[in-house]
């Protein structure tokens, strides 16, 4: 169920994903609005898509077909195995071995994730109402967590990708109220020592890294953010990738519980500000 998401190709075959991409999230919204009329969204509000320019696990089944048997201790093997590795240690994936969750968090434009624990996502109670706001739950849960389902091969292609994306959704939903957690602060601590989330763009912040939010906790209302912690004001993720991202995947409420929780991290207010002159005067405020 792991599905190719269009990586390389030319414009066409980009333009191609991104009409099938629209596809599939209209027929998504059809199928919350039958399950939760309640969270479905007018059609003017700014729409939510995932990128369709990462490739998903199909393609890197091309490491099966190796060298022949009587050839596979010897140092060409070897050389072929470490050039194999490297190739997929690029692509941000182990093949078979990869986890659905670290697959989906290594994809571009998803490095505003962390990865959620399987036991977490094993607990029922961390999960309580979310059945009712994604399509296709069940299924959904048992692709996030590996599990193969029985009734994958009865499913069509359109119904396939109808359950990857509910999957999708289910994900974030489960990733905002798992980044609350001590785990999930630790886990985007880290991400964010690394400066994962981006640097603000304003001059005077001098570079301060940021963290992600959400503008709502309500899903498909508005895509993510970042807040920067020195100016406080929110701004647009740089890479066009990041800014499809559903903002409720983050919240509302995330960044100010981290720099709570890790207050030796809160930077000082700029002590800067621009101030605009015309030819070196000083632009009188009325």
């Amino acid at each position: 169920m792991y599905k190719d998401r269009g990586g390389g190709g030319g414009g066409s075959s980009k333009s191609e994903a991104v009409d099938r991409r629209r596809i599939i999230n209209d027929a998504l919204d059809k199928q919350l609005e039958k399950s939760s009329p309640s969270t479905s969204r007018s059609r003017d509000k700014e729409r939510i898509a995932v990128p369709s320019t990462s490739t998903g696990k199909s393609h890197l089944d091309h490491r099966e077909s190796g060298p022949a048997a009587s050839l596979s201790k010897s140092k060409c093997s070897d050389e072929e195995h470490e050039t194999d590795s490297e190739e997929s240690d690029v692509s941000g994936s182990d093949g078979d071995d990869t986890s659905w969750i670290s697959w989906f968090c290594n994809l571009r434009g998803n490095e505003f994730f962390c990865e959620v624990d399987d036991e977490y996502i094993q607990d029922d109670f961390n999960l309580c109402g979310l059945s009712s706001q994604v399509p296709y739950y069940d299924y959904a849960l048992d692709l996030i967590l590996d599990v193969e389902s029985s009734h994958s091969d009865m499913f069509t292609e359109e119904q396939n990708e109808l359950v990857e994306s509910a999957a999708e959704m289910l994900y974030g939903l489960i990733h905002v109220r798992y980044i609350l957690t001590s785990k999930g602060m630790a886990a985007m601590l880290e991400k964010y020592r690394n400066c994962d989330f981006s640097r603000c763009p304003r001059v005077y912040c001098c570079g301060q890294p940021c963290l992600p939010v959400g503008q709502s906790d309500i899903p498909r209302s508005s895509t993510v953010k970042i807040y920067c912690p020195k100016c406080e004001d929110i701004y647009y993720p740089r890479s066009k990738y990041q800014g499809n991202i559903d903002g409720a995947y983050f919240g509302t409420t995330f960044p100010h519980l981290f720099l709570m929780t890790y207050g030796h991290l809160k930077p000082q207010k700029p002590s800067q500000s621009y101030v605009p002159r015309v030819f070196g005067f000083k632009i009188h405020k009325s």
